[in-house]
């Protein structure tokens, strides 16, 4: 009398599965992974080459020499050593100006981008208004400085803080835009949906949901306006000009950290080449710490929500 013998079930996907991922990767396919991986984290150190030369420098050339009285004195004259010499109306002069550009950039620069991704997204002439800035983005900066020198400075007939921060501001709008958006489109639409069957309208849903979630992208946009505002030259020297003197008001030449460091670089005096150098450093330093603060600032809120 015969047996039927039992057919042995075929192995399931998951067990083949698990099998393939236990198994060690070939040898050649070990050598190929360091390899690619040696290869991807060389050509980041030879990016970040550059930058790390320039802070190298700044930092060998500014720390040495750095004093806190620079900070709170106005540069001494030309070839005297025995008076305090600092650039803190320079410095004032720069947050002036940066403070002002992004009064008049960052509220405009994410309403129109909030507007073009989550309004008016399809619409032609939205289509243009992303066109039109992105090509502002590439004008170079000198300009918008003679721009802003022909609406502002020959109006008025005067440099000024003003005429400063206006040329800024128009550097500093089409970056806030374009990261803006990207931000915003990054916010999935599931996100959106689950607000709208709530019954949260669309201005509650863009303001509670997709600003919350896109925020540390909107941070960086700004932040990187501001840098780019910061270390501008070629719009202030035809808008603001320079000063030696404390900022007298809003419609007066007003000094700057980087019109300043291009003045001061190619003096024959050595103090004043010096003091370029720390302003540098100083200039470097404001940035940072901005950065810093908006980090610390938008992580608190995004915990808070």
């Amino acid at each position: 009398m015969s047996t039927n013998s039992v057919p042995t079930p075929p192995p399931s996907i998951e067990a083949n599965f698990v099998d393939t991922l236990s198994c060690p990767l070939s040898l050649r396919r070990v050598l190929f992974s360091y390899g690619m991986t040696a290869i991807a984290f060389s050509l980041a150190g030879l990016a970040l080459l550059p930058l790390l030369a320039i802070l190298g420098k700044i930092l060998a050339a500014g720390v040495p020499a750095f004093k806190w009285e620079m900070l709170v004195s106005l540069p001494a004259p030309a070839g005297v050593v025995d008076v305090p010499n600092g650039f803190a109306h320079a410095i004032l002069g720069t947050l002036t100006m940066v403070g002002l550009a992004s009064l008049l950039s960052i509220p405009v620069g994410i309403l129109t981008a909030i507007f073009l991704v989550e309004f008016k997204a399809d619409v032609a002439w939205a289509k243009i208004v992303r066109f039109m800035t992105i090509v502002l983005s590439g004008v170079p900066s000198i300009v918008v400085g003679v721009f802003a020198y022909g609406v502002i400075v020959l109006t008025t007939r005067s440099f000024s803080a003003i005429a400063g921060a206006f040329a800024l501001a128009v550097i500093m709008l089409p970056i806030v835009v374009l990261t803006t958006e990207e931000a915003l489109k990054l916010v999935p639409l599931s996100q959106r949906l689950a607000s709208a069957a709530l019954g949260g309208s669309q201005l509650q849903t863009t303001w509670r949901v997709v600003i919350t979630s896109a925020l540390p992208g909107i941070t960086t946009g700004i932040l990187l306006a501001i840098a780019r505002a910061a270390g501008e030259t070629a719009p202030l020297l035809f808008t603001a000009l320079f000063s030696q003197n404390w900022l007298e008001g809003l419609t007066s030449p007003t000094p700057s950290l980087s019109v300043l460091i291009f003045n001061y670089y190619n003096e024959p005096y050595p103090e004043r080449s010096q003091l370029a150098w720390t302003a540098s450093l100083v200039l470097l330093l404001l940035v940072v710490v901005t950065s810093l603060i908006s980090r610390f600032l938008t992580r608190s809120r995004l915990k808070l929500g």
